[in-house]
């Protein structure tokens, strides 16, 4: 008997700890050291969201600001942040890291998305302000970037409709503005977050799982004194 109640014990362990399993987050923040030395390739995916064919318009635009320019633009996809770790921040350690000097850096601009929570940040260096205010940079990563993102998730056509506008920006064109928003209502309180759709998709099978453990034991019991 004590076997048995053993086994089944142990069964409802495993049971619970595969639920609990399949709640936990199934992805793990990016941190600074993933992320590739600074090369030509004006965009690091690891997030995994951009096209292949449209990471290449990408950096053949940037490639070609940055002949006739000597601006140049980087674009860095995250999949997660850590908890005290904002995309701000993050991309502001990138910068750092990238660039370590003033004389590095003043002629770059970097933009940062992290995929889970949709959020961007941008940091450019002081040669760079005389082109595009700080103003219209947060522009560019607060409604150039976001407008596509509310509308399910664009991200190819959130960093082709960024890299449009940059590329005018700095070589001295008049800045197009941020897209038009036609509906105003606001997208963050009626549209889920893909994390909270894969919490909410995990729901049926931790319930099933949690009826299962606690089922299956009762069953194998009340079989076994029969």
């Amino acid at each position: 008997m004590k076997k048995l109640l053993l086994t089944v014990y142990r069964g409802w362990l495993l049971a619970l700890g595969l639920s609990l399993s399949l709640w936990a987050t199934p992805a793990f923040a990016t941190s600074l050291y993933e992320v590739p030395p600074v090369s030509d390739a004006r965009v690091v995916d690891l997030g995994e969201i951009i096209s292949r064919f449209n990471e290449g318009k990408l950096n053949d635009s940037l490639n070609e600001l940055a002949t006739q320019t000597g601006q140049e633009v980087h674009f860095v996809t995250i999949r997660r942040l850590d908890y005290d770790e904002t995309v701000q921040t993050f991309a502001d350690k990138l910068f750092e890291q990238w660039f370590p000097t003033a004389e590095e850096r003043a002629n770059q601009t970097l933009v940062v998305l992290d995929s889970i929570t949709n959020n961007s940040a941008i940091v450019t260096g002081e040669k760079v302000k005389s082109l595009m205010s700080d103003e219209i940079a947060n522009s560019v990563a607060q409604e150039t970037m976001q407008v596509p993102l509310q509308k399910g998730d664009r991200y190819n056509q959130a960093f082709l409709d960024v890299s449009d506008r940059l590329v005018a920006v700095l070589s001295g064109e008049p800045d197009p503005g941020a897209p038009v928003v036609v509906d105003n209502v606001k997208t963050e309180g009626t549209f889920a977050s893909r994390e909270e759709t894969e919490k909410s998709n995990a729901i049926p099978w931790v319930i099933g799982l949690l009826i299962a453990a606690t089922v299956i034991p009762m069953a194998t019991y009340y079989w076994y004194v029969r």
